[in-house]
């Protein structure tokens, strides 16, 4: 009888082990293959189980290419330190960030070795070291002086909670993502990065990525490239002229009027005097909303401004209004609404009593009295002078150069991706390393007096003001200008959390370095990621930043690629009671750590990967581990009973090795990994059968459930594996081959059906001829046959025999 599987001491001896002896080594000879998660904000609730799916889902891949191609695999881990939600949990606990995000860094460091996982420590970073931070302020003073780092004063998204700027994408359905207030306006000197400057390449290069498809749409419907023209309208009795940017320059005869963002420099110059106050009040109050809040499909709001512009085309003049559903920043920052044939704008155009010019028709036939926008993609031209008759469709390809040709607008792309809003008005974060001089301007700290180190201060609380907590600290601020020498002072601004996470998994690979970011021979050798685990939530933020950041290096030729990560896969969210998010404020947060000490990290890691799906969010129900543990239990018994009992192989163990080689190997790389749980123990429960009349399983086979069981529960299987009399680790072991030929099955169960109705079930050989299957058959329906006339008989090889029969 095999000894009491204790997991306690079983994975405690392990990980000894693999500290003391590691089992992933770098002898210069293997193929590389970089594995990496997503590094962990050290927020102070540490890790839950959710959590610990992805680094399990990570963990099994990278242990499986250790086994698969006998790779060296790089699978460090890091820590994303800086930015709101240390500082946010800083200022609730009343601790510096620095000692809390330690002591939190202290905490989930023990959680994630906790797993199991094969970890490269040596190359653990931190973004709020020194060390680090100088070559995130390196990277800036490189986009300053390639001209991809600028100031502007301009409104943005501000959260009254966090006191902080936010991104756009980090404004959800008009409140801030972080602690859900709603989020304001407020004007201020920010830092930009260019990102617009490679919208191109960032769409077009998700073309080679081995990602999920909907990222690549994500990413796609953010950068929003559009194909149209813009079209100039000059204004009323004025020298000005209003451009709008459209994509639908065939519908340009059924612009009725315009609309212009309550930003737009010529809003308010525009306004007649009886107009003026109603203008000045509207532009007031579309300072007070985000942008996320103004392109809601909410009802339409706006004001006349008393102007007119002049349609180009059939020069008729059409009102110029303001309206906050159109942006400062999206094109022009002015429309012509055709309303006719777009919803938004038929919407407007009923509110405020605006006229509706059909000018696009299904079959030519105009509608009277239009209840709702015609927004088909095509049809036949009408109401348009000398377009009319055409097809819309190849009008809207022509009609760019028609406009260009007659010298009242261009042919023109634009995006709906805008440049990135960088520094923040916090403390915690990577100071930005720009000297402000009376006499030079901005300037560049010189390379080699980076890093500018982040001053140690007594208050960090965000200020109302919307200036940086750095602001206040003279003795820092106050410096001498690089350039002229003369007094100057520091930019008090700081960097967002995402600056550190841009560009993190290139220094994994070379983080003692303190000459450079990255040595070239180590990025060529070992970089990009082959595999990114995380989560969806990232697609538009950390993964479009990181691909910018890539970018931009290979450019300035600190790295020979352009993407950073070959491949992703996204992880679902294991969610609480009721289907809802884990999270600490809600109280529904599961931590492993009691389970880890109940049922055995190995116990743990299994139903992670069973619970479902790993791309699809599953609920936490605590029940289903009790009988992971039972399966591992089991499987332990088997082989240790197996080990001592020394039995003979048979055809039926050799087949369930081979097919189960088959079954895990195709699940692993299809990312199947909780139907391969399912195999193991569906395989499991067929050897224990075999075994109770062999007295034992072949001790290949069991070697062979091993080797596959190992990525999943690697201290069971480093155990089982020793007792099988192996001296070096399982995962030093070749993935095993199937042979397909030793795979298939000898016989199958075929369904004997009468009038289509399963009667019966019999086993056959694979092979069996027609006759020795529809006898078969009819022996096992013998009682059911007679007495009734057999009309047909019918053997579809390997799937049913079916008698047709007539009472």
């Amino acid at each position: 009888m095999a000894v009491p599987y204790n997991h306690l001491e079983i994975e405690s001896k392990w990980s000894r082990r693999w500290e003391e002896h590691p089992i992933n080594i770098n002898d210069g000879k293997k193929p590389k293959y970089y594995c990496l998660d997503m590094f962990p904000y050290p927020s102070g609730a540490g890790l839950h189980v959710g959590h610990w799916r992805g680094y399990v889902i990570s963990d099994v891949w990278a242990r499986y290419k250790m086994m698969d191609g006998g790779h060296y695999v790089i699978h460090p881990m890091g820590w994303d330190a800086f930015g709101l939600p240390a500082e946010n949990y800083a200022i609730k606990t009343g601790q510096h960030p620095s000692i809390s995000t330690e002591n939190n860094i202290r905490n989930i460091r023990r959680q994630i070795k906790q797993i199991g996982a094969v970890r490269d420590w040596d190359m653990e970073l931190n973004t709020t070291d020194p060390k680090f931070y100088k070559w995130t302020q390196w990277i800036f003073v490189q986009m300053f002086r390639h001209g991809l780092a600028y100031e502007k004063k301009m409104p943005l998204n501000w959260c009254p909670h966090c006191k902080a700027v936010l991104a756009n994408e980090e404004v959800v359905d008009g409140k801030c993502e972080r602690c859900g207030s709603e989020v304001t306006k407020k004007n201020l000197r920010q830092w930009m990065l260019k990102i617009t400057a490679y919208a191109d390449r960032l769409l077009d290069g998700l073309e080679t990525l081995d990602w999920p498809e909907k990222v690549k749409k994500m990413q796609t419907d953010w950068i929003g490239r559009s194909y149209g023209a813009e079209v100039d309208f000059p204004v009323d009795g004025s020298d000005e002229k209003i451009t709008v940017y459209t994509t639908r320059p065939d519908t340009l005869w059924g612009a009725t009027f315009m609309v212009l963002s309550p930003e737009h420099p010529l809003a308010k110059k525009l306004a007649s005097p009886e107009q003026a106050d109603a203008v000045e009040a509207y532009c007031q109050y579309a300072s007070g909303r985000s942008n996320v809040e103004r392109v809601q499909n909410k009802e339409k709001t706006g004001v006349f401004t008393g102007a007119y512009a002049v349609n180009p085309l059939n020069h008729r003049k059409v009102p110029i209004w303001l309206s906050d559903y159109v942006l400062a920043d999206y094109g022009t920052g002015a429309i012509m609404c055709v309303p006719a044939h777009d919803d938004r704008d038929f919407e407007f155009a009923k509110k405020f009593g605006l006229p509706i010019i059909q000018v696009i028709a299904k079959d030519g036939k105009e509608i009277p009295d239009m209840q709702e926008a015609y927004t088909e993609a095509s049809g036949t031209m009408i109401n348009s002078g000398d377009w009319n008759g055409m097809e819309s469709s190849v009008l809207k390809q022509e009609a760019p150069m028609i406009i260009e040709k007659m010298g009242i607008g261009r042919k023109t792309v634009n995006y709906k991706l805008r440049d990135w809003v960088f520094s923040r008005q916090r403390y915690w974060g990577e100071p930005i390393p720009i000297i402000h001089c009376p006499k030079c301007g901005a300037v560049p700290v010189p390379e080699d007096q980076l890093p500018v180190l982040l001053p140690d201060v007594e208050s960090y609380q965000p200020t109302d003001t919307g200036e940086s907590p750095l602001a206040a600290i003279s003795r820092w601020v106050n410096t001498t200008c690089p350039c002229c020498g003369g007094p100057a002072k520091r930019e008090t601004n700081t960097m967002p959390q995402w600056a550190g996470s841009s560009w993190y998994f290139l220094r994994y690979v070379d983080v003692h370095n303190d000459k450079e970011l990255v040595s070239r021979e180590k990025a060529d050798k070992y970089l990009p990621v082959d595999m990114y685990i995380g989560g969806v939530e990232h697609a538009v933020l950390h993964l479009l930043y990181s691909r910018f950041y890539t970018k931009f290096l290979h450019d300035i030729g600190v790295i020979d690629f352009d993407e950073p990560f070959q491949r992703l896969f996204n992880q679902g969210m294991i969610l609480g009671p009721k289907g809802i998010k884990m999270s600490k404020s809600l109280g529904n947060v599961v931590s492993p750590d009691d389970m880890v000490r109940d049922y055995g990290c190995d116990s743990l890691r299994i139903y992670e990967l069973f619970i479902g799906p790993p791309d699809q969010d599953s609920a936490w129900d605590e029940r289903g581990i009790d009988g992971v543990n039972r399966f591992l239990k089991k499987f332990w018994n088997l082989a240790l009973d197996s080990i001592d009992a020394d039995v003979k192989a048979t055809p039926e163990m050799i087949r369930i090795r081979h097919k189960l080689v088959q079954d895990i190997t195709m699940r692993l790389n299809q990312f199947a990994l909780n139907t391969a749980i399912s195999k193991f123990m569906e395989y499991n429960n067929q050897m224990a059968k075999i075994a109770q009349q062999t007295g034992g399983i072949d001790k290949e086979t069991i070697a062979v459930y091993v080797t596959l069981l190992a990525p999943f529960a690697p201290h069971i299987a480093e155990e089982i594996w020793e007792r099988l009399g192996h001296t070096d680790s399982v995962f030093h072991q070749p993935w095993p081959e199937a042979d397909a030929r030793l795979a298939a099955d000898d016989e199958k169960e075929i369904p004997v059906q009468m009038n289509g109705r399963t009667r019966a079930v019999v086993r056959l050989a694979v092979d069996a001829a027609k006759d020795e299957a529809l006898a078969a058959g009819r022996d096992a329906l013998k009682d059911r046959l007679d007495g009734v006339q057999l009309v047909k008989e019918i053997y579809v090889p390997g799937r049913i025999i079916n008698f047709v029969v007539r009472k």
